[in-house]
């Protein structure tokens, strides 16, 4: 009677829709894994790049702090420079931070000027795609 059993369960599992059964399980229990597997490696990437990102804006800030410092001590070294000026203190102080100031603004403006420049010669016109549609309405005019 085991004969009989084990001889009609591997004829069962050798017809066809058994097999095709077997064959959609599998697909989606592999699929699921794939599936799986790729939420887990997103979420890691997206949490390397979390840390990633508040560390360099940390690294911003204390930069930021350092360079804010650096600002108030050029000011306050202009300002001693300007020791024979007859002004009061604070007048000198004063000086200092504008003409500070002014050599930022001299700085980012020319900053902002090459950057521009360097935009302008590159163009937002995507030159190979214009030229391929280009070819394209040429060779549509021949063709008609």
């Amino acid at each position: 009677m085991a004969e009989t059993q084990r001889a009609v369960t591997v004829e069962e599992s050798r017809d066809l829709p058994s097999l095709l059964e077997r064959l959609a399980e599998d697909l989606t229990s592999l699929l699921d894994q794939k599936l799986t597997l790729l939420k887990i490696e997103v979420k890691e990437d997206i949490d390397a790049y979390l840390r990633g990102s508040i560390a360099i804006l940390a690294g911003a800030i204390v930069a930021a702090v350092g360079l804010a410092l650096t600002n108030v001590a050029l000011a306050f070294a202009i300002s001693t420079l300007l020791a024979s000026l007859h002004l009061s203190q604070a007048a000198k102080y004063a000086l200092g931070f504008v003409i500070t100031g002014l050599a930022y603004l001299v700085i980012g403006a020319l900053v902002i000027i090459v950057a521009k420049n360097r935009l302008a010669r590159i163009g937002l016109v995507p030159r190979r795609t214009v030229k391929e549609l280009e070819r394209d309405k040429e060779w549509l005019q021949k063709e008609i």
